[in-house]
């Protein structure tokens, strides 16, 4: 091989410029991803796709959001059931709350569902240690698994065509645990 061939191919024989086709081949793909993202986060490439906004000229309604209604609340009757607690000696719970609900119309269906909302919550009562319920955490987790049953319980049957009343939170206004 002549002295130019060498130069150009290097020591071995292998053709030299293969690091700069390397650094194109990771380089382009990253330029094309910034310059994609720019494009679509400055709104040219979602118009360009027909993915921009629709005006009421173009035939669609504009959609307005419903002004928040005010949560309503439902007071539950009140509960003294015992813990599941170990040894000889009970220990009794005594728990009033308040439901809130989505909708102040949901007060019927869900006056009309307290036999299974109180069935409910009396029997998760009966299975929960006295330590379950100890600090913020074992309100949160009660609060948790009131709301869960509350939701089963109002649901309406299979079939019905009426809108679920739905509840939101359980607020406590006394827990007492003796």
């Amino acid at each position: 091989m002549s002295a130019a061939a060498q130069a150009e191919h290097g020591e071995d024989g292998k053709a030299k410029g293969g690091g700069k086709k390397k650094i194109l081949l990771l380089a382009l793909p990253l330029i094309l991803a910034g310059a994609g993202a720019g494009l679509w986060f400055s709104g040219v490439l979602p118009s360009l796709l027909g993915m921009g906004r629709h005006t009421v000229a173009d035939g669609y309604a504009e959609a307005r959001p419903e002004a928040p209604r005010p949560p309503t609340f439902f007071d539950m009757p009140e509960i003294v059931t015992n813990l599941n607690a170990p040894g000889r000696r009970p220990v009794f719970v005594k728990l009033r709350s308040k439901l809130e609900i989505t909708r102040a119309e949901d007060a019927a269906a869900i006056q009309q569902a307290m036999p299974r909302l109180l069935d409910l919550f009396q029997t998760y009562l009966r299975e929960t240690r006295p330590e379950e319920l100890r600090g913020s955490a074992g309100t949160h987790r009660l609060r948790e698994e009131l709301v869960a049953r509350a939701n089963i319980a109002v649901a309406p049957p299979a079939g019905s065509t009426q809108p679920a009343p739905r509840i939101t939170d359980v607020l406590f206004t006394e827990i007492l645990i003796q």
